[in-house]
């Protein structure tokens, strides 16, 4: 469907445009380094979204924080993203520079992601009348975010004669070779739609030089394509409490000023693998059964993706080990109040299959709290093993009781870590992120000669 849209574009382009492309031509010639205004998308996600419930999660935080710092470099930065409720506004001021549209594909409710690509001909049609409503010119580049986005944009970008940009965040292939028990594959249509994207986009950011890796290895991805940009860290926002900041957000959060407090903050779903925290915390209670006096194990998030299926799997799951009693399962919360529970916290635990980087591990860091993660994905970059926490090969729960252990009985390694962690987060500012964005702008740009050029011949 896609591809046949696509030539389609083209035809119209080729038989009924051939003024506008012209004036295109010119543009991109005169363009200054920089772009004046871009297009990112965001099909299935909203950045108005609350992260850590539905599908909104590390990816929202990304796209918010990355459009406002692009933004204050005078980069304008509108985000389309499909509109879930007749109330929603058709366009919102994120935040001075940063403007978010709501486009109307499909019903507003009812949809999951797995529904969208039946609705991306509708998205793109949104999108493309949304710019025939400016002077040719309007947007310098695309940048899309996953690949439902990336199909649009890949639409997008053909047709107004621009460079497309994108970002993966994950990968079919990636997360189908490291797959939970019992969790579903994705589905071949991603993986061809995935290598459509990678073989229509000017330009690739990864989060990692691993993923850069994983892009040309599994999706064909050529070098001269890929750029490595580190997400971010708001760290105004997630900065360690000083003196007495852990008890005092204990107060704040009801948690017993002694204990230890292991944390898992995030979707709740077997890529996440919550489950791998609790069967952990089974094995460490079974062998030493004196240290439940003084642990709590807080789950802060709601379910998502296929843990939908599931809601309750987790509260049975707990009731099953024999410990409920220490675990407290908590909806997902705004970013203030999460701060406080990364800074109340012994350690964040993080045993997912599979992350493109991890940045809820970089915003408990810069909170001073250390983290226990699994060695996948982005992981080993976001963490310091034995520095600012520990990474644990493999998700088998007698493994994660070991690594857990010390942060349970050593009152003193918390803050010892913590301090290297705040110090090791402090180096990813989402400032440093947003010009290294830039950079890879101006890059796609000043090249118009390869697939821009393409396009606009």
């Amino acid at each position: 469907m896609t591809q046949h849209l696509a030539r389609a574009v083209a035809r119209r382009d080729r038989l009924t445009l051939p003024s506008t492309r012209g004036r295109l031509q010119s543009l991109v010639a005169s363009r200054s380094r920089r772009p004046r205004r871009i297009a990112m998308l965001s099909v299935h996600t909203s950045p108005l979204h609350q992260p850590g419930t539905g599908d909104a999660g590390g990816m929202n935080v990304y796209i918010v924080e990355l459009a406002k710092r692009l933004a204050e470099l005078n980069i304008e930065v509108e985000v389309f993203t499909r509109a879930v409720s007749s109330e929603d506004a058709p366009t919102v001021d994120l935040a001075p520079g940063v403007l978010v549209r709501h486009v109307t594909a499909g019903p507003y409710e009812g949809l999951i992601k797995e529904d969208l690509p039946a609705q991306l001909c509708a998205f793109t049609h949104g999108v493309l009348r949304t710019e025939a409503g400016h002077r040719p010119g309007h947007y310098d580049l695309v940048h899309s975010h996953y690949w439902l986005s990336g199909q649009v944009g890949w639409l997008a970008a053909e047709r107004w004669g621009v460079p497309l940009v994108h970002t993966m965040h994950t990968m079919a292939k990636v997360k189908n070779a490291a797959l939970a028990e019992g969790d579903t594959p994705e589905p071949a249509a991603r993986v061809i739609g995935e290598t459509q994207v990678v073989d229509a986009a000017d330009r690739l950011i990864a989060n990692t030089a691993e993923e850069a890796a994983e892009l040309s290895r599994h999706y064909a991805a050529r070098q001269d394509q890929l750029a490595v940009v580190h997400p971010g860290v708001n760290l105004e926002v997630f900065r360690p409490g000083g003196t007495g900041g852990r008890s005092a957000a204990r107060a704040r959060l009801g948690l017993p000023p002694a204990a230890a407090v292991l944390l898992f903050a995030g979707r709740i779903q077997p890529l996440k693998a919550p489950d791998v925290l609790l069967r952990a915390v089974g094995v460490l209670l079974e062998r030493e059964p004196q240290l439940r006096e003084h642990l709590v194990v807080p789950v802060v998030g709601g379910p998502s993706g296929t843990g939908l299926a599931r809601p309750e799997s987790l509260h049975k799951l707990a009731a099953q080990l024999g410990i409920s009693d220490v675990v407290r399962f908590c909806p997902p919360v705004g970013q203030t109040q999460l701060a406080d529970w990364y800074r109340a916290a012994t350690a964040l635990v993080m045993p997912s299959y599979s992350e493109s980087f991890g940045l809820v591990a970089l915003e408990a860091q810069a909170c001073g709290t250390p983290v226990v993660a699994a060695a996948v994905g982005g992981l080993p970059v976001a963490v310091r093993d034995g520095v600012t926490g520990t990474l644990v090969p493999g998700h088998d729960p007698q493994d994660w009781a070991r690594a857990l252990r010390p942060y349970v009985t050593d009152p003193g390694l918390t803050e010892r870590q913590g301090q290297a962690a705040a110090r090791h987060a402090a180096g990813f500012g989402w400032d440093a992120a947003a010009r290294a964005t830039a950079e890879v702008y101006a890059g796609a740009l000043a090249r118009p000669d390869q697939r821009t050029g393409a396009r606009l011949r």
